[in-house]
């Protein structure tokens, strides 16, 4: 199944109001920013979505929202992983109806399965779906690696399509890349290994920092694609500050503040999260300050 999700995709946050409900008004009009300022493609309730906090049925209207908002202008992908295989079996069957145009599965956290287990994850949940599949690998937050072998078995099955590698392990990169069909997407999970990853063959990120620097991220992958290492290596160094302000506590906590900063009514995150500390948030400010967002 050969598709193209483009280079930038952000993983987008979800906006809540007040009383903590999903602040919809807010999701269309950030869906929409968002792809007018250097999104190909948004992936809606994955992690940084929080999506162990959200309910089947606000993940489903998520969806329906961003399609109807986005969809046609840039590529929507439904985050419908767990670590309850028949759950993500069923929100996979519902994201399609709604017209996603693919899906993105995290490794289960905490049962940590063997590889076998992920194998037949991954394969039970590919197999309920016509939709392409991106596997999502976050180790940090899984506490299960899911191995180059095992992505290079994944790989044989028709719609899964791409990787999301976020291990931090370029070794990891180098061998999937060697060791995967061309056609075989892999996107950087770190805002900051981007450039690297690239370097290894890599399709693009799937990005927290392009909420706020969407365009210059996509200038730095346009310039690396284009030749011009020297060029990308600079925008890269330039905004190295911010992608790791984006992660000076539990992801999707800083760019919460950031976007809160910068006039968006995302809201804090749900429990068990909490919104920054002040110590956090001065971080934050300055890191804004300091790249002239503020």
């Amino acid at each position: 199944m050969g598709i193209d999700f483009g280079r930038v995709l952000t993983a987008m946050v979800t906006p809540f109001n007040k009383d903590m409900t999903i602040n919809f008004d807010q999701v269309k009009k950030l869906a929409r920013y968002l792809v007018q300022s250097g999104s190909d493609g948004l992936v809606v309730s994955g992690t940084t979505g929080e999506s162990p906090t959200l309910t089947k049925e606000e993940k489903v209207k998520l969806f329906r929202v961003v399609v109807e908002e986005v969809g046609g202008d840039a590529v929507v992908i439904a985050g419908t992983g767990g670590n309850d295989t028949s759950a993500s079996v069923e929100l996979t069957q519902a994201a399609e109806k709604v017209g996603v145009d693919g899906v993105m599965l995290v490794g289960p956290y905490y049962n940590k399965p063997s590889q076998e287990g992920l194998y037949q994850h991954f394969k039970t949940i590919a197999g309920s779906t016509n939709l392409p599949v991106i596997l999502y690998n976050v180790p940090g937050r899984t506490s299960v690696n899911i191995l180059p072998h095992t992505i290079v078995r994944l790989s044989a099955i028709d719609n899964i399509v791409a990787v999301k590698e976020a291990s931090g392990n370029l070794d990891q990169v180098s061998e999937l890349r060697r060791s995967l069909p061309d056609h075989f997407a892999i996107y950087s999970g770190d805002d900051s290994m981007t450039l690297p990853i690239l370097s290894l063959g890599g399709r693009g990120v799937i990005s927290v920092a392009s909420h706020i620097i969407g365009q210059r991220i996509q200038e730095m992958i346009n310039a690396y694609t284009s030749g011009n290492v020297t060029m990308a290596t600079k925008i890269h160094c330039s905004m190295f500050p911010v992608f790791k302000g984006m992660f000076i506590t539990t992801n999707p906590v800083p760019v919460k503040a950031a976007l809160c900063m910068l006039g968006w009514q995302v809201g804090p995150p749900r429990l068990p999260l909490v919104e920054a500390s002040q110590a956090e948030k001065d971080d934050i400010k300055k890191v804004l300050s300091d790249a002239k967002l503020l």
